[in-house]
């Protein structure tokens, strides 16, 4: 199995007989970020108040109310906090089988190829869009739809999403593939990261597993990801700990250790500069 594989979120949404699912979340209060990963379901982030960057594949955006987010099946994207700010966003997630099988034109054309990453939609619908009224009135019912869920509300979600793809495959016929040899290579270093970050890890670590020289690794990571190897593994780190300390009742000590933070004074001023506040206070807030 190739590595990349266990950085893939592989939660079940909604029943398995209706896998959708609709998640109101607030960054920073529900959690200070989603790490990036890549799933086989479609999901869209609906930015409904305040500000927060959404990343895309490689691409960062500066989220606004409003704006649509789209990530295809395996499009690595991830969702961190803006300095300052706070994002209500609803995260809807389905999987592309709940809208129709193999063996019509609708699956062969649309929902087959983008389900094997062959057809790209565009990661970002604005209000400025073409679509984009029509995009916002098929996910505003399909909330309605979710909400009431009267008889034949499943069948009223279905047309409505089918409905909002009709909305993007209009604009994906000028976008590059989602998969490229950059993103494949990406996905091993995040998986890396995912695997390793509780052990000691360095930057000569990834670069020999992506089977180039350090060098031209610092170069193309910062270039992917805006962010130095170091800065991006403890990122990480504190996500993993900030989860630790909300979750358990270890020490600090014992959770910066279990976080690959082998220096105290280090973490907490490392965390301090995050969060904005001690690990201690930090959990005292949960």
């Amino acid at each position: 199995m190739p590595k990349e594989e266990n950085l893939r979120e592989t939660k079940q949404h909604g029943a398995a007989w209706f896998p959708f699912n609709i998640y109101p979340c607030t960054i920073p209060k529900d959690f200070p970020q989603v790490a990036l990963h890549w799933q086989d379901s479609m999901e869209l982030v609906f930015v409904k108040k305040g500000r927060g960057i959404v990343q895309a594949g490689l691409t960062s955006y500066t989220a606004e109310a409003g704006e649509i987010y789209i990530f295809a099946p395996g499009v690595l994207h991830a969702l961190r906090q803006q300095p300052g700010e706070v994002m209500e966003y609803e995260n809807i997630i389905f999987d592309l089988e709940l809208l129709g099988g193999a063996g019509d034109v609708c699956a062969e054309k649309y929902l087959l190829p983008l389900q094997s990453g062959r057809l790209a939609l565009p990661p970002r619908l604005t209000p400025d869009d073409w679509g984009y009224t029509w995009a916002v009135r098929c996910l505003h019912a399909a909330e309605e739809f979710n909400r009431l869920q009267d008889v034949g509300y499943e069948l009223c979600i279905k047309g409505e999403l089918l409905l909002f793809l009709a909305s993007l495959v209009g604009r994906a016929g000028d976008l590059p593939p989602a998969d490229t040899p950059d993103t494949r290579r990406l996905k091993i270093v995040v998986q890396l990261i995912n695997e390793q970050y509780a052990n000691e890890l360095h930057m000569t670590d990834a670069a020999a597993a992506c089977g180039c020289s350090p060098s031209h690794f610092m170069r193309w990571f910062k270039k992917m990801t805006g962010q130095g190897f170091t800065e991006y593994l403890n990122e990480h780190r504190l996500n993993a700990a900030a989860d630790a300390l909300r979750g358990s009742s270890d020490t600090v000590l014992a959770v910066a250790e279990q976080c690959g933070f082998e220096n105290l004074s280090y973490f907490n001023r490392l965390f301090k500069k995050r969060y904005g506040m001690t690990p201690r206070e930090y959990r005292a807030r949960k």
